[in-house]
């Protein structure tokens, strides 16, 4: 009993190792997806298919920043000039004057000067130093992982009573095969959900519609947080070129792309990806958001893919004897 108890506080002390692990092995995951059918159908060894996979997300990414990269960050950085714009326009059509009055007050008491905004810099740019650090991290392991993943697989069943090392690998691969899935679908609905905000938003007007729309698309990661957190500066943009109206418009937009995308697209990827109900969705995202921060937040889709595996495959099969078809398991 100690000793479950001492695991379960180490594991609770090193939550935010596991997650950066598990992100390794999302983006290990992405690699081997890419890499197993060229040595698949091809001579190419295994590593090598690895290591071409990798380039060619190197590739591509290089490609997206010269082709796209320049535009999106001068229109980030005209958004952000914008910004006083932004809040002025909110304020005129709402009739948000009390809320600065309240903010000024705010400021006066606690007595803001220079010094607070140094050391909010400060602080802004060691997290951001931090978050580079432990993506680095994240990315390097990967690339280990798929390297040579039948290497850390077998660690772990060395492990596990030999009695039970079948069941173990069956589960770890099925689990394997749920996040593969999972994310093939994820990145296709995030580059449906970007496409259709920004040509949407050309549509309508709006400046600055490609960085609005590759925001969209990358907070579409985190389902329902995402899409609101996407929807903000574009509502806000839309007040500040057209006025109210075309604010509207802006928000029935997202409204109408969200409605697709869950009307549409998630039915059509659900057929030949894992999927996760959406009540179970959104307590898992908040769940986790809660217990470890950003991370969790962040990570919150795939580990519910996890527990669902786990769950259905280990309580609901072998010990309540059901049959139910688990998430990445083959036939």
């Amino acid at each position: 009993m100690a000793v479950t108890a001492a695991g379960v506080v180490l594991v609770w002390y090193l939550a935010q190792v596991l997650l950066l692990f598990f992100g390794a092995v999302l983006v290990a995951i992405l690699l081997r997806s890419i890499a197993g059918p060229v040595a698949r159908y091809t001579p190419i060894p295994d590593r090598v298919a690895v290591a071409l996979a990798a380039l060619l997300i190197l590739v591509l990414v290089a490609g997206f920043v010269v082709l796209l990269g320049t535009q999106i960050r001068a229109q980030g950085a005209a958004l952000l000039e914008r910004l006083p714009d932004l809040v002025q326009a909110v304020e005129n059509q709402l009739g948000a004057d009390p809320l600065r009055e309240w903010l000024q007050q705010q400021q006066q008491v606690q007595g803001f000067d220079g010094r607070d905004l140094v050391a909010g810099l400060a602080g802004f740019t060691t997290r951001a130093i931090t978050a580079a650090a432990k993506l680095l991290v994240v990315l390097a392991a990967g690339i280990y992982l798929a390297l040579a993943p039948e290497l850390y697989l077998s660690g772990i069943l060395r492990l596990v009573p030999p009695s039970r090392q079948d069941e173990v690998r069956g589960t770890l691969e099925a689990l394997g095969r749920a996040l593969k899935l999972w994310l093939v679908g994820q990145l296709a609905a995030m580059a449906v959900v970007g496409t259709l905000v920004t040509l949407g938003l050309m549509v309508l007007g709006i400046s600055s519609a490609l960085a609005l729309g590759f925001m969209a698309g990358l907070l579409e990661f985190v389902p329902f947080v995402g899409p609101v957190a996407s929807a903000i500066p574009a509502v806000a943009s839309g007040l500040t070129d057209g006025g109210l109206h075309t604010a509207f418009w802006v928000a029935g937009l997202f409204v109408v792309v969200q409605q697709m995308e869950g009307i549409l697209i998630q039915p059509l990827l659900q057929q030949r990806t894992a999927s996760v109900p959406p009540v179970l969705t959104i307590f898992a995202v908040l769940g986790f958001g809660v217990l470890f921060g950003p991370l969790g937040l962040l990570l919150g889709t795939p580990l519910a893919v996890v527990c669902l595996v786990l769950v259905e495959k280990l309580w609901v099969r072998e010990v309540l004897h059901e049959k139910v078809t688990v998430p990445g398991e083959e036939a």
